[in-house]
């Protein structure tokens, strides 16, 4: 391979002072197909010694100074890539429950140019070894919704360890601190990206205490809000036409049924009200379509301006 490939694995972490040093350390120095690569510990306002151990370690550290968020760190990781012009990016946990060893294999399509981003899958032999069964049924769930909106399946769409190439980097729109994982996946596949999933190991410890949500519904309903963002940016005519459809049928139901009663009755009595609120739904239901059209016109803009952006990273980094 001609270019000169540089690797950037980026590890988010906060209070990981007893693990991040054996991540660190197992990290391959030399990968075939990779010239350099470089580690970068995203310290997300720690209490203990995780920034000292991490560069004892030998890992580059940007520290927020205060906790963020998992997506605050990863739009770090992002901006260091972008700056230091590396072609990609691999996150992996900062608490031991994904193998570095599995590294190269992660970032093979990318290097053989048959994705543009690929996400390590958990799930391929069932639920993990002490995943609690609620926290498994909830990422599937999830999982299942991702794949519905992007038409494309997956199986396991919050999995962090994950790779993505220059290309990728250049295109991921990320705005959320709480989490990014959801958002990457349907910015990039919106955008046309080629997203792929490959099996990893998986130690789950059984102590572990997740550091995304500090429970299963606020996670969900999170989550919930933030698909639902980025469905907006990226696919207007989808969610409103939907919600506009829904309240036009509703309409010509109540309509219906207040014709096929007065067929039957000769009056509209006592139902003449349904009559208006069929219309209302009806007339709703129009306001929404035409709120869905501004939309989608609006969204095509936007991504004007995207090419635009993107063109001019490209350029700059």
């Amino acid at each position: 391979m001609d270019k000169h490939m540089k690797l950037l694995v980026y590890i988010p972490a906060l209070n990981e002072e007893k693990n991040i040093a054996g991540v660190i350390q197992q990290i391959p120095v030399s990968i075939k197909g990779i010239d350099a690569v470089e580690c970068l510990v995203v310290d997300d306002g720690s209490t203990d010694c995780t920034v000292e151990v991490s560069r004892e370690s030998g890992a580059h550290v940007v520290s927020h100074g205060r906790n963020q968020g998992v997506g605050m760190a990863f739009q770090s990781a992002v901006q260091y890539a972008w700056d230091n012009e590396f072609d990609i990016l691999v996150g992996i946990d900062a608490d031991g429950q994904f193998d570095p060893a599995e590294i190269p294999v992660i970032i093979q399509p990318l290097l053989a140019n048959q994705a543009d981003m690929v996400i390590g899958n958990r799930f391929t032999q069932g639920r993990p070894q002490y995943m609690p069964p609620i926290k498994y049924r909830g990422n599937k769930m999830v999982a299942s919704l991702v794949s519905s909106i992007s038409d494309q399946k997956f199986q396991d769409v919050s999995c962090g360890f994950r790779a993505y190439n220059r290309e990728a980097l250049l295109r991921l729109n990320v705005f959320e601190k709480f989490t990014y994982t959801h958002e990457s996946i349907l910015s990039l596949v919106y955008q046309g990206m080629r997203v792929l999933e490959l099996p990893i190991s998986i130690r789950y410890y059984p102590e572990r205490k997740s550091r995304v949500a500090g429970s299963i519904s606020n996670y969900a309903s999170k989550t919930s809000r933030i698909i639902l963002r980025v469905l907006l940016d990226y696919r207007p005519l989808r969610v409103f036409g939907t919600l506009g459809s829904i309240f036009f049928i509703l309409g010509i139901l109540f309509e219906l049924f207040l014709f096929i009663f007065y067929i039957i009755n000769h009056s509209f009595t006592p139902y003449k009200s349904a009559g208006f609120i069929g219309l209302g739904f009806i007339i709703f239901g129009m306001l929404i379509f035409i709120i869905a059209l501004i939309a989608e016109m609006l969204n095509r803009l936007r991504l004007n301006q995207d090419r635009l952006m993107i063109e001019f990273k490209k350029r700059r980094f």
